[in-house]
Parts: C-alpha cells; sequence; structure tokens
C-alpha cells in the first residue's frame, strides 16, 4: 500500500498546484464520477489512486481503469487526503492528462455553438459553465485572457463529468480569439447590460452559429473586447434582482442558442463513446 511519503503520491500530490500541473502537463481528477466520465472519453489515467474503503464501492470502475493501462493502486487514508481538496474525500483520485485543445482544430470542426468566458475567475463558475455548455450541445469552451485554469479541482467539481465531454480551450489574448472566431464564420455575442439586441428578440441572430461572449463575475466583459462583437445582447430582468451571475446569464443564453438552433438547424450525428465531439485529447505523450 502507498502511503503519503511514496514518490508517485509525492508527485501526485503537487499537481493541486496549478504551476505543477503547467509543467507537468497533468492534473487530478477525484470522485467516481469524474473518473468514470474521463475513462468514457478515452482519457489516459496515469495513476489511479483509491482507499481500501473504495475498492469495496468502486470496483467495477477500478478494473476498467486498470484494463485502460492506469496504475491502479491501494493508498492509506492520510495519503488520499493530501490528494483531494474536499473535506471529505471520496476515496479514488486518478493522474490525467492535462484536456487543452487547440482553438483552430476546434473551429476546423464547424461549431455551432461555443462559450467564450473572459477573465473568469471563479472556480465554481467554471465548472458550471463548462457543464451548460455540455448540456446545450455546445462545441466547446474558450477561456480567454487571464482566466481560472480549467483543471484546478474545484473547476474539475463542479464541471461534473463534462469537462471530458466538450473541447476546453485556453486562448490568452481575448481579441485574438474573437477575430479567430469571426474568421471562421462564427458570430459573436457579448453579454451586457446595455445591449442593443433583447435576448427575447434574437431568435433571428441565434439560427446562427455563434460564440457567446461572457465576462467576469467582477468587472463584467472588458470594453475593448464587447466592442469587437457582432452584436451586444441583454437578457431582460423582470424582477427587482440587480443582475444575473455569470453562470446563470450563461445558462439562459446558451439555452436560447441551442433551443433556436435545435428548431432551425439539421439534427447532427451525436458523438459516439469515446469520441467527445471529434478532437483527440488527453493521450500520453
Amino acid at each position: 500500500m502507498l502511503t503519503e511519503r511514496t514518490p508517485r503520491v509525492v508527485s501526485a500530490v503537487k499537481l493541486r498546484r496549478g504551476a505543477e500541473r503547467r509543467k507537468t502537463g497533468r492534473f487530478l481528477v477525484e470522485g467516481e464520477n469524474a473518473v468514470s466520465a474521463a475513462l468514457d472519453a478515452g482519457v489516459v489515467l496515469h495513476d489511479v489512486f483509491h482507499t481500501e474503503s473504495a475498492a469495496s464501492r468502486y470496483g467495477t470502475l477500478l478494473a476498467r481503469a486498470d484494463a485502460s493501462g492506469g496504475r491502479v493502486a491501494p493508498v492509506t487514508d492520510r495519503a488520499i487526503r493530501g490528494l483531494s481538496d474536499t473535506v471529505t474525500p471520496p476515496g479514488i483520485v486518478a493522474v490525467a492528462e492535462v484536456l487543452d485543445a487547440a482553438l483552430a482544430d476546434v473551429l476546423a470542426a464547424t461549431p455551432r455553438l461555443l462559450a467564450v468566458p473572459v477573465e473568469i475567475g471563479e472556480p465554481g463558475n467554471a465548472g458550471t459553465l463548462v457543464r451548460v455548455t455540455d448540456a446545450m450541445g455546445g462545441d466547446g469552451v474558450v477561456f480567454a485572457g487571464d482566466a481560472v485554469d480549467p483543471h484546478n479541482g474545484k473547476v474539475v467539481r463542479a464541471s461534473a463529468g463534462s469537462l471530458f465531454h466538450v473541447p476546453i480551450v485556453r486562448e490568452r489574448d481575448p481579441l485574438a480569439a474573437v477575430h479567430a472566431l469571426r474568421d471562421a464564420g462564427v458570430q459573436v455575442l457579448a453579454t451586457t447590460v446595455d445591449g442593443d439586441v433583447d435576448l427575447d428578440e434574437a431568435d433571428e441572430l441565434l439560427a446562427r452559429p455563434t460564440a457567446w461572449l461572457f465576462g467576469s463575475e467582477a468587472h463584467g466583459l472588458a470594453a475593448e473586447v464587447a466592442r469587437e462583437a457582432d452584436h451586444a445582447v441583454t437578457i431582460p430582468i423582470r424582477g427587482r434582482a440587480e443582475s444575473l451571475n455569470l453562470a446563470t446569464a450563461a445558462s439562459i443564453c446558451l439555452y436560447q442558442s441551442a433551443r433556436v438552433q435545435a428548431r432551425t438547424m439539421p439534427p447532427r450525428r451525436p458523438p459516439s463513446a469515446g469520441s467527445p465531439r471529434g478532437r483527440d485529447r488527453g493521450h500520453a505523450r
């Protein structure tokens, strides 16, 4: 049984830090649902650590991980606590390759619906946005600017497995991302409080391939980025709430796009298991 001092465990614990994830190109996947989603997507798991009690609960999952080539190993409860950033660790943690996709590859697949959070900093909102994009049949999430690491443990948990279902792109320059989207024939819509289009009246716009820009929780969308959008769209608020948080606004906008596109665009064949929307990701280098 491995302990918190075993080199493999020590190396894995370091992946809780962003700098180590960037250095190694690996991140931690915690919990039954996330590990199962990673395997379903064909992601290579280099290590799978589990407690003795978890072995009885997740025997089938551990067998799948072992069959996929992952190094499955029991660890002490103390070791699993070091690997986890939750108060009550679920008892299973895997080491996977980061999921970065290239924006050019995503655009080459003729996407219909993309979410582009700009300078997003809150991990819970980021993970929820990935989950909503997946639920609405979106073709990817582009984290633009100085955004939270999508491989942060809180993001992974909040995505509820959806991180492995849609392409994840990181683009440091928001304006470069917007220009690439427009050059690929994808219209860019910005969410603002004083837009030129009311979301209730936007069905004609939403029938086109669309990338939604969502601003940061603290400062919203920067003016220089919003100006580059094809249209600024406002979500009507009919009650007394002052505003909507990022995840809520994104859910509304992505749902509206998915609703219109389902009615006006031909259906696409759903991706097969182990082939998440046409990308080759997460395989060992």
